[in-house]
């Protein structure tokens, strides 16, 4: 986890679509902390959603909101429609969270939201494009970036809550 002040400043002028209509835009959010995670219904790390939805169920009454970003860049695991991502999700997982439409995270097409993400460093230093499916970056309430997860770390890990509990204040 890195907590360095980045110079980015606030992703909270981002606007994106939501995953069935309407708007997912980050402004929203203000005041709260936002775990932004872009996520895939057919990948080996898919079950990540239920810890994802513990973390929501857990941190949400504090004001802290995971934000899922489907994603169909890593080998085409989120072929799905905006209506069969969100059965999926709830069917499954029973998510609760808030979802934004499919979005590009990597390449020429990438979203305005992950141009500010993704020049922020893990735990490791590593910035740079979006590795695999459930990478995380943590917000905080103030809309900079304070920590950013590798998508093999779970999000029930102490890493990340302790992220989380700092960042909830």
């Amino acid at each position: 986890m890195t907590t360095t002040d980045n110079s980015a400043g606030s992703v909270l002028d981002v606007e994106i679509g939501a995953l069935q209509g309407g708007s997912a835009n980050l402004s929203q959010y203000a005041g709260r902390a936002v775990l932004v995670v872009n996520v895939a219904s057919k990948c080996g790390l898919t079950p990540q959603y239920a810890d994802l939805e513990r973390l929501q169920e857990r941190f949400g009454p504090r004001g802290f909101t995971v934000l899922g970003v489907p994603c169909n860049q890593f080998l085409g695991q989120e072929p799905g429609s905006a209506e069969e991502i969100a059965e999926f999700c709830s069917a499954t997982y029973g998510v609760t969270f808030p979802m934004t439409e499919k979005t590009e995270v990597n390449g020429e097409d990438r979203h305005a939201l992950y141009e500010r993400l993704v020049g922020f460093p893990d735990g490791d230093g590593y910035s740079g494009d979006i590795r695999w499916n459930f990478e995380k970056f943590l917000i905080g309430r103030d809309g900079r970036i304070v920590a950013r997860f590798s998508p093999q770390t779970e999000p029930e890990t102490a890493q990340v809550l302790e992220a989380v509990e700092k960042a909830l204040g």
